[in-house]
């Protein structure tokens, strides 16, 4: 998927083998939807060399997600907008969320998958001790604008920072350039990506719709550097290294 997995397992009764079994995930899942290997399930759907109906069952799990999203978000969120299906701005999300929940089921009580900034996270980091999740500053690299304590929570974003303005406004087809970076937290990491990314793409129309969302809040970082929040979430501006976000 184009980007760094890191694994932070706090559990010692946890099998070898179940960690095994989520990367195995992880790439197969990136064998089936990266849009940068030719053999890959999706790009064989845009050369017409397969059939929706013939893919594995997760590829229509994701585009059915990818629908609901497209709707709820009135086409911002599109899997189509050049002509080509193109499932990213959600699938590292969904196959983040069924890693975790893989090594939930192995017996796992306490763990953290970043997926390049995407992170879920379940149980504490420790006895009495929540997961402090940095949100990094897409203008001020090395700079956190807060740090959330939780967890069992999903936390996405998109933005600027790692890639530039890669996110284009379907409806323009023109990358999007208002929001600089959009951090979304709450339950499901597949929807916090699908809506980080949705929300990127609407510019400024971006935070009225992100406070429609039941059970999910977001900070939202313009590109002129001007910080809003959905609500008034724990956390504190800070100067400190951003690492991988997460302790």
């Amino acid at each position: 998927m184009g980007t760094v997995f890191t694994f932070d397992l706090r559990d010692p009764t946890l099998p070898e083998e179940a960690v095994e079994d989520a990367l195995g995930w992880l790439h197969r899942v990136d064998a089936t939807f990266s849009t940068y290997l030719d053999s890959s399930v999706v790009n064989q759907l845009n050369r017409g060399e397969m059939r929706i109906a013939d893919c594995p069952a997760e590829v229509g799990e994701v585009f059915e997600l990818c629908a609901g999203v497209e709707a709820d978000s009135a086409g911002y969120f599109s899997t189509r907008w050049n002509g080509t299906l193109d499932p990213t701005g959600l699938v590292k999300g969904w196959s983040i969320e069924r890693a975790s929940a893989m090594l939930s089921k192995a017996g796992s009580r306490s763990h953290a998958i970043n997926g390049g900034g995407d992170i879920r996270t379940v149980g504490p980091a420790g006895p009495g001790q929540p997961w402090q999740i940095g949100v990094a500053d897409p203008l001020r690299p090395g700079e956190f604008l807060a740090i959330h304590e939780a967890s069992d929570l999903a936390v996405a974003t998109s933005g600027t920072t790692e890639r530039g303005a890669h996110i284009v406004n379907p409806f323009t087809g023109v990358p999007a350039t208002e929001l600089a970076g959009v951090t979304v937290y709450g339950p499901d990491l597949a929807l916090a990506d699908a809506y980080a990314t949705a929300a990127v793409a609407m510019g400024a129309a971006a935070y009225d719709w992100l406070i429609r969302r039941p059970n999910y809040e977001a900070f939202l970082v313009s590109a002129d550097g001007t910080f809003r929040r959905t609500v008034d979430l724990p956390g504190r501006r800070a100067a400190v290294p951003a690492g991988n976000g997460i302790a």
